[in-house]
Parts: C-alpha cells; structure tokens; sequence
C-alpha cells in the first residue's frame, strides 16, 4: 500500500512514519509542503494520502480541492489536524472528505483503523 504523508513537522511526520511503518505492507513517503506532494502525485494517486490541516503554503483542504477528482474508490484521504473543531470537520465533509484525525494520544490507532477499514471501530465518519 503505498502512502503518501504530508506533514510539516519533521519530527511528528518522522513519529508517524515509524509508527505506520512496523506493517511491512505500508510504503510511505513523506513531504513537508502539499506543493511537493503535488508534483509527486503526478497525474498517478497513492493508495493513502495522510494529510495535515494545516501546510505552510497551500493547506490540506486546499490540496484536497485540488486532487479529489482524482480520488476513486479504491484512494483513502485522511485529514490530520490538532484542532478538534466541530465546524472545521463539518466543513470537511461538505467538500468530500470522509477520514478526520485529531493528533491526539490515540492518532496511530486512529491511522491504522482506517488504513485496516475499520474506521466503524473508531469516532470517525465514513
């Protein structure tokens, strides 16, 4: 499964990365900026984009806007985000994203309940 991790912040997209990568099943690449991801993506998805909310430059959603087209049945795209805000997840669902993470205590289980399809088992919308 390849994933692709957009987080700016080196040591937290490290933490994830390793956490993520004891499943041998799990290539995962990270990026600092949605623009580098991006060019990447280059016209091909990743199985998995994990991407924070909040981006220097252009932001999550903003990279969501721009690649969901693209977004089929079988891509997963999670939203990362340390702020636990109602309207923030409501306007995540309205643009189509269907996975939110708080970076709390529990985001690797968060993670891998969605990476596994089990999102049900978690307070996570699908």
């Amino acid at each position: 499964m390849r994933i692709f991790l957009i987080e700016d912040d080196e040591i937290y997209a490290e933490f994830v990365k390793k956490a993520l990568g004891q499943n041998s099943e799990y290539q995962i690449n990270t990026f600092t900026t949605a623009e580098d991801a991006l060019k990447a993506v280059n016209g091909s998805l990743p199985d998995v984009l994990i991407i924070d909310y909040k981006l220097p430059g252009m932001s999550g959603i903003d990279l969501y806007e721009k690649i969901k087209d693209q977004v089929g049945e079988n891509n997963k795209v999670i939203m990362l985000s340390a702020l636990d805000d109602g309207n923030m997840v409501l306007s995540f669902i309205q643009k189509g994203v269907r996975d939110y993470v708080i970076k709390d205590e529990n985001v690797i289980e968060s993670l891998e309940a969605i990476l596994g399809g089990k999102e049900d088992d978690y307070y996570l919308f699908d």
